[in-house]
């Protein structure tokens, strides 16, 4: 994890960027780091300390600005130091007093709707492309598979209790979420409650419910299984298609994060009123400014959390995005090929089964990722927060490299 701020990291970009001969344009910046389209307002949210750049992005930013990696974070870490000890100098005066404590509380209030909005933007580009590849792939595939009489028992994705979840690799925890959806889809067509014929929203829910929450056949929980995916009491079974408001994964958690991101303006509130007196006395600028530094502290120490959180999102859209579109049109394909109903596992034939397979593997991918639980990033401790990155990235890695190998 890096040791500067958003903000030092922004204003030594910004400087380096104007100081060109002629001065770069934000547009320029992004086109040269690669940010592709809408990258000038990626720019203006780094240069304004609203987002901070990962390690791919920032390489490229330097290399823009012909500077190094190393150079770029020294600089910023420099800077961070001296903004650190601008801030601890006080006024003298108590008017002095009052315009600076006015414009930090107008800063933190600007910042907090910011960054509300871009996770808002993240969160529902999310949720759009896991919609549409939920309800073309995950559902179809869903019902054709329960359409199929006779598929084999899942293999045991593992055969020992695990230690710890977070020790699991991803491979073993989709591995897991493919044997707990292939459990419910044999429950399904052996006429339980789990299919498609009751309704879209709620097949999906229990299916996912299955795969994080059922138990393997070596009788360890699936859940232990999922790392950092949501566990029973962050994770809502699912409604409306999504993960239900206040749900911690990925595709119902906007509501969810975006009240987090917004919880250090809601701690002004109480004395934000002294900010509209023209005169305060000394004991409520002391009050407001103690809450202004809490609210600053908050968003310093949520920064870390909340620039993995998008980098999360955006891979993770990307993910959804390729199932969508490559998935679909895959298991289209197989869909032709099948045998008419009633069907067998046996007619499907080997190259059938084999897809049959694959394409739960796909499904319990799209699990795993859409299950991740984001909104913890924003309250992880540092420590916790490293643990957590490392877990994410290797699921995401796993998944993308996955998909892609199959459709």
């Amino acid at each position: 994890m890096h040791d500067f701020s958003a903000e030092a990291m922004g204003l030594v970009i910004r400087e380096h960027r104007l100081a060109r001969t002629p001065a770069m344009t934000q547009e320029e910046l992004a086109e040269r780091a690669e940010y592709g389209k809408g990258g000038a307002v990626s720019v203006s949210r780094i240069e304004r300390g609203l987002i901070s750049p990962g390690e791919h992005r920032l390489a490229a930013l330097a290399l823009a600005l012909r500077m190094t990696p190393g150079q770029l974070k020294q600089q910023a870490e420099d800077r961070t130091r001296s903004l650190a000890a601008l801030r601890g100098q006080r006024p003298v005066k108590l008017r002095d007093q009052v315009q600076e404590t006015k414009r930090r509380h107008a800063g933190i209030t600007e910042k907090v709707g910011e960054r509300t909005k871009i996770t808002q933007e993240h969160g529902e580009a999310f949720n759009h492309v896991h919609d549409i590849a939920r309800d073309a792939f995950f559902l179809r595939f869903v019902e054709l598979a329960e359409s199929i009489g006779g598929a084999p028992e899942p293999d045991r994705p593992y055969d020992g209790e695990p230690e710890s979840a977070d020790g699991i690799p991803a491979a073993i925890r989709v591995d897991a979420m493919s044997a707990g959806i292939a459990h419910a889809i044999r429950g399904a067509a052996a006429g339980g409650a789990a299919g498609v014929a009751v309704g879209g929203a709620a097949a999906y829910g229990a299916f996912t419910a299955a795969a994080l929450f059922g138990t393997a056949s070596t009788g360890a929980a699936i859940s232990t299984l999922s790392g950092v995916a949501a566990t029973n009491a962050t994770l809502a079974l699912l409604g409306g298609g999504t993960l239900a408001a206040g749900g911690a994964g990925m595709a119902g958690g906007v509501l969810l994060l975006t009240g987090m991101v917004a919880a250090p303006a809601a701690a002004l509130a109480a004395a934000g009123f002294y900010v509209l007196r023209k005169r305060r006395t000394k004991k409520e600028e002391e009050r407001l400014r103690a809450e202004v530094e809490t609210a600053e502290a908050a968003m310093d120490q949520s920064q870390q959390g909340f620039d993995v959180m998008l980098d999360v999102l955006d891979r993770a859209t990307a993910t959804m995005e390729y199932v969508s579109v490559h998935g679909t049109h895959a298991l289209e394909k197989w869909r032709a090929g099948l045998p008419p109903e009633p069907r067998d596992w046996d007619a499907l034939g080997r190259a059938g089964q084999e897809r049959y397979q694959e394409f739960l593997t796909v499904a319990g991918c799209l699990v795993a990722v859409g299950s991740i639980n984001v909104s913890a990033l924003l309250t992880a401790e540092p420590d916790a927060l490293r643990a957590m990155d490392l877990a994410i990235d290797e699921t995401l890695r796993y998944a993308d490299r996955t998909i892609k190998s199959i459709v």
